[in-house]
């Protein structure tokens, strides 16, 4: 338990961080839930239009040190590419 009243403050401040962090860090795996399930689902368009929020939620997880960056990016290069798979499969199904 802290002692001091500078400690108490940590604590307190620290439990702010916490839910704020906490908050974010959902709201980001929401947001790739949801690119996963319109992958999942084969809508192309909803795929990608998704994936532009995603993104923007992911990214700045990273900038508010949430995640690391490369892991952001990371996660955003993977998906794109995912989406940008789903989006050429039927063109080349349908050429078959």
């Amino acid at each position: 338990m802290a002692n001091t009243s500078s400690a108490k403050k940590a604590v307190r401040k620290l439990a702010r961080r916490t839910a704020v962090n906490r908050m974010r860090r959902s709201a980001m795996r929401t947001q790739l839930r949801k690119v996963e399930e319109a992958i999942a689902s084969g809508d192309a368009a909803a795929a990608r239009a998704v994936l532009a929020t995603t993104e923007s939620v992911v990214m700045r997880s990273a900038q508010k040190g949430v995640i690391h960056a490369n892991t952001a990016s990371r996660k955003v290069s993977r998906l794109s590419a995912r989406v940008k798979a789903l989006s050429a499969q039927p063109a080349t199904a349908a050429a078959n």
